[in-house]
């Protein structure tokens, strides 16, 4: 009796054993088929590169975001027979950048990319034999500036598009003895514009747009 149950008890453990390498096998090939179903959809095939597959991906090195007056710009010069500093420019309220012997330009409106296609075809090969042209935004923080008769004058953040009546409400908005029909408007070029604010809020045209490095100054009325 006892041999026979000695026997019935191996018989079992060797059909589990059975079973335990079916299943294991069974495992490994379900993720052997995810693993090369997953290859197909994101790898390269056969005969193709992860370069060229890169290479279909969008990109634009020039930027898609428009210039507009007021945006600061660098642009590099290279490749010239005699180097030249870089021209930190201030895109006009016309829209326009003067840059190497005295050529203007319009960049109001394009892409940097389109931007720098232009300025070379205007250089090359009519003045140059060769060059490479290089436009990017300044680097760092842009702010513009309001004083005077504001509740918190001081130093803001350009963040945004903005107008001479916002930018007063970005500093707390007038105080008590703010001259709201006299407020001076300085661009970076020095140039000086007044502001009638209570006109400006009745006719939007005469709410002239702030561009980083401008300062705003409210007048103290007399009485």
């Amino acid at each position: 009796m006892k041999n026979i149950v000695t026997t019935i008890m191996g018989r079992w453990k060797a059909v589990g054993t059975v079973l335990v390498l079916a299943t294991v096998l069974m495992g490994c090939k379900t993720s052997s088929s995810n693993t090369e179903s997953f290859t197909d959809a994101n790898s390269p095939a056969v005969g193709q590169s992860s370069t060229n597959l890169s290479a279909t991906l969008p990109g634009d090195a020039g930027g898609t975001e428009l210039l507009r007056p007021g945006d600061p710009i660098v642009v590099t010069f290279s490749d010239l027979p005699n180097p030249t500093y870089p021209f930190e420019e201030r895109v006009k309220d016309d829209g326009t950048i003067t840059l190497l012997l005295n050529q203007t330009f319009t960049a109001a409106g394009k892409t940097r990319g389109d931007l720098e296609k232009e300025i070379r075809a205007r250089y090359v090969p009519k003045l140059y034999v060769n060059l490479t042209v290089t436009v990017k935004p300044q680097e760092g923080t842009r702010f513009y500036f309001v004083g005077g008769e504001v509740k918190m004058p001081g130093r803001q953040v350009y963040l945004s598009r903005l107008t001479v009546i916002k930018a007063i409400q970005s500093a707390g908005d007038f105080n008590d003895f703010a001259k709201k029909t006299k407020v001076q408007l300085t661009r970076v070029d020095g140039r000086t514009f007044i502001i009638n604010v209570p006109k400006a809020l009745q006719d939007p045209k005469l709410d002239l747009e702030v561009f980083p490095g401008d300062k705003i100054h409210v007048p103290r009325r007399i009485f």
